[in-house]
């Protein structure tokens, strides 16, 4: 599983298809909100949390399709899923990889990018930390929708419009958990659904997504 995990990480390094697409969509997001809100600083710093979880979240889906689709081209998904692995570990560290190039970064970068939004200093950490724990389900979630899609053709769409509903809660948490704080207020309730929604994610995700990888290579 080690060396399926430094496969996948190291074809995604060097397609640039998910680390540095996704930290340049991030960036180009954040940039233009100023142009479009305005430049006053307390406006921006109220809708900072809300921008860099939203910016995250679309940076997530545009590697989403690449998670099973090359493999799926080439057959490799077909010997993967005939390997002594199971199915469901293979998943797992797919989603494990795609977080690790395109998760991580984006919470690295978001305290950063914060600054050019003027979130407050307080936030800083939050914002950090709210990233890192929820990246993970929606790489997963993620995970699950490119199972499903895996195999049709301009399967990218749907694909968007399957994972976006399911995005929704890891949103509201997200960027809630980081709001309170700003406010004044306790963010803990927040922040441990947050955790635990990744966590659910990490524990069912990679059955749904195996099972739909099945039918899908039947």
């Amino acid at each position: 599983m080690i060396a399926l995990l430094k496969r996948d990480l190291a074809l995604a390094l060097r397609s640039g298809g998910g680390f540095g697409l996704s930290l340049a969509f991030f960036l180009i997001v954040v940039m233009f909100v100023p142009f479009g809100i305005g430049p006053d600083s307390a406006t921006l710093a109220k809708i900072a949390p809300g921008i860099l979880w939203i910016g995250a979240l679309l940076a997530c889906l545009l590697s989403l399709d690449r998670i099973f689709q090359l493999d799926y081209e080439d057959g490799s998904l077909e010997l993967l899923a005939t390997s002594p692995l199971p199915l469901e570990a293979i998943v797992a560290m797919k989603a494990l990889a795609h977080w690790m190039t395109t998760g991580l970064p984006l919470a690295l970068a978001a305290p950063v990018l914060g600054f050019l939004l003027s979130l407050p200093s307080g936030a800083y950490m939050w914002i950090f930390l709210s990233l890192l724990i929820g990246t993970p389900a929606l790489s997963f979630l993620g995970t699950f929708g490119a199972a499903i899609t895996v195999g049709l053709k301009r399967g990218g769409l749907l694909l968007s419009l399957l994972v976006l509903p399911l995005y929704i809660p890891t949103l509201i948490f997200g960027a809630q958990s980081v709001t309170l704080v700003t406010q004044g207020t306790s963010n803990s309730t927040a922040f441990l659904i947050l955790a635990a929604l990744s966590l659910f994610s990490l524990a069912l995700i990679p059955f749904a997504a195996a099972y739909a990888l099945k039918v899908n290579l039947r």
